[in-house]
């Protein structure tokens, strides 16, 4: 394992300054070889959930930025998290600029732990163009339906109390692996019941009341369950992941650094909500000409600071904190230099 961290240190160093040089190149042929053609944006999971909606409001305005103004498609290619969409990105899709993807923030981590053979991918290796969002607006947050056995953090931690039954995506999705983390390190009454098809099926289990909650970014809440959020909604939430200080509309939710018991426990979280900074990423597959990697990459970053992208997120109320490409790639930098320890107890997790 520290052999093939090293060399992932190693290929990161050689990729951050690539992607560096990329997005200040000027591309020579972008115009001419995008004429007639067409972009896709492979999306990993089903239409209607928070990375569909992050990617679609991309879609439709990034193809303005994109040398000859090409078309630009979205394809919804759901399975394992995301982890089919991103398997197809780094094996199968064209390698020449003319498809990119969003899958999973925590795809990065999960090829890291190693430990899963259908895992073909190395997350360093891709041509990044950024994330969306670097979470500093939004948080992850436990949702509690009112009808539920447990109604407040206390029950969560009284032993032997009650269970909160939440239901997830599947191993390597966010939602899964917070929620496992919160039931095995922090030892909240929390039982996962996995295999959900999208958050959205979750949400109607919840709703229906075959479920008691749900993992799912406040963001995606306000934007696929607004009725949630008003004061007389039968839900509520119970704390909030990827934090360090409250979000400013739910003062009374703690975060799940002030229900650490030690260091340890901080240090697993370091490590478990790092990916929150690249939270929708961006990426095409590895080895993209230079010229149409900057191609993409610069008009990802217009993309971001387009005024009519920038009303159509606010429109939708979609959290907008943009992540570059050499930051995306430092970022994941970061998660190939956790400890040896760390890694092992999020291994030991899953």
């Amino acid at each position: 394992m520290k052999q093939l961290l090293s060399a992932t240190s190693l290929a990161l160093a050689v990729a951050i300054g690539a992607a560096s040089i990329a997005s200040d190149a000027i591309a020579s042929d972008g115009a001419e070889f995008y004429k007639g053609k067409s972009v896709t944006v492979v999306i990993g999971y089903p239409v209607g959930g928070g990375y569909d909606l992050y990617a679609r409001a991309l879609a439709r305005h990034i193809g303005a930025h994109i040398p000859g103004k090409p078309p630009v498609v979205v394809q919804n290619m759901p399975g394992a998290a995301s982890l089919t969409a991103t398997n197809y990105l780094f094996n199968v899709a064209p390698r020449d600029g003319t498809v990119f993807g969003a899958f999973d923030r925590y795809m990065a981590l999960l090829a890291l732990l190693g430990g899963n053979t259908n895992i073909r991918f190395k997350p360093e290796q891709f041509t990044w163009l950024g994330s969306l969002s670097a979470t500093k607006d939004d948080a992850f947050v436990l949702w509690a339906r009112k009808g539920a056995k447990v109604g407040s953090v206390e029950d969560l931690r009284r032993k032997g109390g009650p269970e909160l039954t939440i239901g997830t995506t599947a191993a390597g999705a966010t939602d899964n692996d917070i929620g496992v983390i919160l039931r095995d390190s922090l030892n909240l009454n929390i039982k996962v019941i996995s295999g959900y098809p999208s958050t959205s099926a979750i949400a109607l289990a919840v709703e229906r009341g075959e479920l008691d909650g749900q993992l799912i970014g406040f963001v995606s809440t306000r934007v696929v369950k607004p009725e949630w959020i008003k004061p007389d909604s039968d839900m509520r939430v119970l704390l909030q992941f990827a934090r360090t200080t409250r979000l400013p509309e739910l003062p009374d939710a703690p975060t799940v650094r002030e229900l650490a018991r030690n260091d340890k426990d901080r240090r697993l979280l370091d490590a478990a909500e790092l990916p929150y900074q690249l939270a929708r990423p961006f990426a095409a597959p590895p080895n993209v000409p230079a010229d149409r990697a900057a191609d993409l990459q610069q008009a990802f970053i217009r993309t971001t600071e387009d005024p009519r992208f920038l009303a159509e997120a606010e429109k939708m109320k979609l959290e907008i904190s943009p992540v570059s490409a050499a930051e995306a790639l430092k970022l994941i930098a970061q998660l190939a230099a956790t400890p040896e320890d760390v890694l092992q107890q999020l291994r030991n997790l899953r």
